[in-house]
């Protein structure tokens, strides 16, 4: 028996016997409030970071969509980190047994948009854990629901997906046809060199140390990627970028995201969409073609 699949064994094993004795899912409703005020400086620094040309923030300016990802950060202490970078499991997320984890998808719901200034709290809740064995082994689907309000008013609302995961992603070294092929007759189209220093400084803004996303040889070495990983997260907030661009008085109501694959510093990426009315498609795919995340949006002019 190979190494890889001895090892898939033992993990499958591990899991099913966490889920069957109740070690996961006692986590579902688990929740943490965290309390934070909408300040001016994330905004300009993250509208720095994707080189917009912004005025100043001012205090009663709407948060972008997604923004407010720069907010409500976990301060977690250097002894509570792990060797991946990630802080360790087993507080609020569920000590799952497989190595990797990412953003899977989410959904976002705007009630009233956050304004520049206001003095919030977010809630947020394990609402679910579901144990999946996919085509390249065992998964795990954590789902966390983040609250926001503004005094007694729950301005928005965020479903986000996190898998874990044993799954590694080369990167092809010639194109090859797609296996996920993205969208056709995009409206607007963008291309994005991602960079070390881009992913950098968006993890230092958002206080994420996951080393894939910063140091090289432990992405490479250690987890098996062909290159640093671009945040699923960055990736989401330029897919947003674009709409703001091309309908920029347009009002988000909700999002859907689904990711697929993961992008990565070795190659630019393209990120396109179009929009029919209220309903905007919006999509990342990497220089092979293959899609690698998608957002539904719908929209209240």
């Amino acid at each position: 028996m190979s190494d890889t699949k001895s090892t898939r064994q033992k993990l499958e094993k591990q899991m099913r016997s966490d889920i069957e004795s109740g070690i996961l899912t006692e986590w579902v409703g688990k929740h943490i409030t965290r309390e934070d005020t909408i300040t001016q400086y994330p905004v300009s620094a993250l509208s720095a970071i994707l080189d917009r040309d912004d005025p100043e923030p001012e205090f009663g300016d709407e948060l972008p969509p997604l923004w407010h990802w720069l907010y409500f950060l976990s301060a977690d202490k250097a002894s509570e980190i792990g060797n991946d970078g990630h802080v360790k499991r087993g507080d609020f997320l569920p000590p799952v047994p497989l190595p990797k984890r990412m953003r899977a998808g989410g959904r976002y719901f705007v009630e009233e948009p956050l304004l520049i200034g206001d003095q919030t709290n977010c809630v947020s809740t394990v609402t679910d854990i579901v144990n999946k064995h996919g085509r390249n082994g065992p998964l795990v689907f954590v789902t966390v629901r983040h609250e926001i309000f503004v005094g007694s008013t729950r301005k928005i609302v965020e479903e986000q997906d996190i898998v874990y995961h044993n799954i590694t992603h080369p990167q092809p070294q010639t194109r090859t046809p797609s296996s996920n092929p993205a969208p056709a007759a995009p409206q607007w189209s963008r291309i994005v060199t991602p960079d070390p220093v881009l992913l950098f400084r968006f993890s230092a803004l958002t206080f994420n140390s996951h080393r894939i996303h910063y140091d090289r040889d432990y992405a490479i070495k250690e987890e098996g990627y062909p290159g640093l990983v671009v945040q699923a997260p960055l990736v989401s907030i330029i897919l947003l970028d674009l709409l703001r661009a091309n309908v920029p008085d347009s009002r988000v109501v909700n999002i859907r995201f689904r990711a697929i694959r993961p992008l990565f510093d070795t190659t630019a990426f393209l990120v396109q969409g179009r929009s029919d009315d209220c309903e905007v498609l919006l999509w990342a795919k990497d220089s092979y073609g293959n899609v690698a995340m998608i957002a539904e949006v719908t929209l209240c002019e």
